[in-house]
């Protein structure tokens, strides 16, 4: 009865797939998707970005970015443009009409972990314990922010007021590069001149994300301590503890007044980031929770259990779930009803989100068969499924 069950509620979890992208030889890393919603960019292990039409039905490969040595752990569509970082250590800027690459950026001396766009420039953390900024248009190393002593992950760019009426910058900075690190600190750089303004401590583990209010005012880290902390950005002095993750964070998005994440401890969370406190968990996954988007009042997962979840923002209720990866989902996008998930196990999977405001919630019977597989994975297959995890402690 049990299998019977199991095998039902596969089917109706596997109805919303649209297509399968395949192309790429091993995992796929990173995706990211134009601002028009055109064009989808996914980075992968095999060296190669590739470029999708994400509007078309079905969707089709448009390019293939060869010319990386080593995997590619980050990628940006910015206008005509499509930026990949990677651990043979550099940048490479590609045309997307041509899929030709215009150029190359090099200096830094270890494997690229993140990178952020403004337009004019461009950023990017390294292992090798700097950021970097560079032209957009010529590719030269503008300026390089030194003073982590462990490897530099997460980056945000705050730009300051044009009008000059700012005046929270005590040393009358405008724009602000914020770093996160493996050395347990948070940093904000003055972008003129390079200079480290402050120094964020009080986590005991790494911090492997961050994210600002809408004013950027306020500066919120996540950390493999466990915790999120909320920090004062003008005087570096910590405001709130997040407590109630027990394991790894490792994601976070901050939407209006609610902060949104994801953990090792295979739970997602809402969070009111001027208290601290939780409003919602989001539970389901059976491994670290290792993205999360919040899209038009729905929190979709990915997780290392290869499978993506859809829940209703306020109430926690599971909406969707989408079944068919093998392994460990990396990096997801929603646009246009359409969801997109990226996975190690080198796949592209596109998915029906149309209607899900309308669907109603799992019932019992479904969640009991949902139990009963879970049962049976864990006790036959030990957990198969289960994705590698690259976080990436020096």
């Amino acid at each position: 009865m049990g299998s019977v069950s199991s095998k039902k509620d596969s089917k109706k979890k596997n109805n919303y797939l649209l297509q399968t992208l395949t192309g790429h030889e091993t995992g796929v890393n990173c995706m990211a998707l134009s601002e028009d919603g055109s064009v989808l960019g996914t980075g992968s292990e095999d060296k190669t970005a590739r470029l999708w039409s994400a509007k078309t039905n079905p969707c089709e490969c448009l390019g293939i970015l060869r010319g990386h040595e080593e995997y590619i752990n980050c990628i940006l569509i910015e206008d005509c443009y499509c930026l990949t970082g990677s651990a043979d250590k550099t940048i490479r800027k590609w045309d997307v009409s041509t899929c030709e690459c215009v150029l190359i950026m090099r200096g830094h001396t270890s494997v690229i972990y993140r990178m952020i766009c403004t337009g004019d420039f461009i950023f990017t953390s390294s292992y090798d314990r700097t950021a970097r900024c560079w032209d957009f248009d010529n590719g030269e190393c503008i300026r390089v922010f030194r003073g982590h002593k462990r490897g530099v992950y997460p980056l945000i760019f705050i730009p300051g007021d044009d009008d000059g009426t700012d005046q929270d910058a005590a040393d009358g900075s405008k724009d602000l590069l914020l770093t996160g690190s493996a050395d347990f600190t948070a940093r904000t750089w003055n972008f003129e001149t390079g200079q480290c303004l402050k120094v964020f401590k009080g986590h005991t583990g790494a911090i492997t994300c961050m994210a600002t209010d809408i004013m950027g005012r306020v500066l919120f880290t996540g950390s493999t301590d466990f915790s999120i902390r909320s920090w004062n950005l003008l005087k570096g002095e910590q405001l709130k503890m997040f407590s109630g993750h027990q394991g790894s964070v490792i994601c976070m998005q901050v939407v209006n007044k609610i902060l949104y994440t994801g953990s090792s401890d295979h739970t997602g969370r809402a969070w009111v980031t001027e208290f601290g406190d939780c409003t919602r968990i989001y539970k389901g996954h059976r491994h670290t929770v290792s993205v999360v988007k919040m899209k038009d009042g729905l929190v979709f997962t990915g997780s290392g259990d290869a499978v993506a979840h859809c829940f209703d923002a306020k109430s926690g209720t599971l909406r969707r779930t989408f079944a068919d990866h093998k392994v460990a989902i990396t990096s997801l996008q929603a646009i246009n009803g359409r969801l997109f998930t990226g996975s190690y196990d080198g796949s592209v999977k596109v998915w029906d989100i149309t209607g899900i405001n309308d669907d109603t919630a799992f019932g019992e019977e479904e969640k009991k068969a949902d139990i009963a597989d879970k049962t049976n994975i864990d006790q036959n297959q030990n957990g198969i499924g289960n994705g590698p995890e690259k976080i990436m402690i020096d």
